[in-house]
């Protein structure tokens, strides 16, 4: 029996060993850094980290012992959380939405500014532990308390209800400030990634809410802000740089908004709407709305026929909540002052820059912070310690500026 048992052992142990050989092999040596990027052998070794979390992930989804954006969150979620002596952290819930509150811990008469932060993720991955350090160190270097929301998560819960929840969470927020000594004329949405649209999407629901207090400000940090385009020249340039890069972001894509991942070559070619979708919101979308020199590392325009089959099934696009980025004028202009940060080495930059010129545009007061050595998901390295970038200090720095200015 316990020859059996050593078999199986060593069997365990050489395919173990050879799974991480394949992905050290296919992503290490081979994936593009570009040259402005600091510390590439870092982001080399952390890209090759996550992919490895990921092929694991697609083995047990496929063996169905659990999912690969569980595996994925259980992992990133083992490491014990670091404390500041100088914030108060509690665990409570918004009815059954859990959230982290962040309390700068020096007691004071003064009320504080409000900052509501919707994680990253994609759907899949990101959670309150994820995220701890920044909500930490942003409430203690703002002088703001700060609220994160775990709103609920793929595989079990997709588009719509992420939003649903963080709405819920802001709402409850909104009508208690009293009870966290926040100011109600400095309440603060912000989000990082899908957390930024999501931020942008409560924005925009609440700006018709005469019996809550109006949001101050919103802070969208390489945020997804449409689902329409996927030739934008950021995706067709960025499109294999870490840490997402099209395969993890067509698997969100697909598993956030539930259609299915085959017709992932038709959205790439943008064949999944028809001319008149894109006639439409030309206006805003379209490629003659980003600045000349974010195309100069390359931008080929390919547009192909509708695939009829395809546009029926991803329609979901089109939803406002989904991309934001289309909302209407009346709307869009009502919203509060805001600030923006991009990255020139992410998937998900032109988002940024089209948003950017559509409130310019409006007349919303706007800031903006590029970061011209910076990919996405560069902000979660900040307390990583070795995978720390400096990219990620820089953009809390902006952040933090930026809230005390208000």
């Amino acid at each position: 029996m316990w020859v059996l048992a050593l078999i199986f052992l060593a069997a365990d142990c050489v395919f173990s060993l050879g799974v991480t050989l394949w992905v050290i092999c296919s992503q290490f040596f081979i994936v593009h850094i570009p040259a402005a990027i600091g510390h590439p052998v870092k982001l080399r070794v952390l890209h090759c980290i996550f992919q490895l979390l990921v092929t694991w992930g697609m083995i047990f989804e496929k063996l169905r012992i659990c999912s690969m954006p569980q595996f994925i969150r259980f992992v990133h979620d083992l490491p014990p959380l670091k404390y500041d002596p100088d914030v108060v952290v509690t665990d409570f819930r918004f009815g059954t939405i859990p959230v982290k509150l962040y309390q700068p811990k020096a007691s004071t008469c003064t009320l504080k500014p409000g900052i509501v932060y919707y994680h990253g993720g994609g759907g899949a991955v990101g959670s309150l532990k994820t995220h701890h350090g920044i909500c930490s160190r942003l409430c203690k270097e703002s002088d703001s308390v700060v609220l994160a929301v775990g709103y609920r998560q793929l595989p079990k819960h997709k588009f719509p209800v992420p939003i649903r929840d963080c709405l819920v969470a802001t709402i409850h927020f909104l009508k208690s400030l009293d009870a966290y000594g926040v100011d109600p004329a400095r309440v603060v949405v912000c989000g990082d990634s899908l957390g930024g649209g999501i931020a942008t999407v409560v924005c925009q629901k609440l700006v018709d809410r005469p019996d809550l207090p109006r949001i101050r400000a919103q802070i969208l940090i390489y945020a997804s802000l449409q689902a329409l385009d996927i030739q934008t020249p950021s995706f067709q340039q960025s499109r294999n740089i870490p840490l997402l890069n099209w395969s993890f972001a067509c698997y969100c894509f697909s598993q956030y908004l539930d259609f299915s991942s085959s017709w992932q070559e038709v959205i790439m070619k943008g064949a999944h709407l028809p001319a008149k979708v894109w006639e439409k919101y030309r206006k805003w979308l379209g490629p003659e709305n980003i600045p000349e020199r974010f195309k100069k590392r390359g931008y080929r325009p390919n547009p192909e026929p509708v695939n009829e089959a395809a546009y029926l099934e991803v329609s979901v696009v089109l939803d406002v909540m989904c991309s934001p980025l289309i909302a209407e004028d009346d709307v869009v202009s009502q919203l509060p002052e805001t600030c923006i940060v991009s990255c020139e080495y992410d998937a998900l930059r032109d988002d940024s820059l089209l948003y950017k010129k559509r409130l310019e545009d409006l007349g919303v007061p706007m800031t903006w912070h590029h970061m011209k050595d910076g990919f996405h998901g560069v902000l979660t390295t900040i307390d990583m310690s070795f995978f720390h970038f400096p990219c990620s200090t820089r953009i809390l720095n902006a952040l933090v500026h930026f809230i005390k200015g208000l």
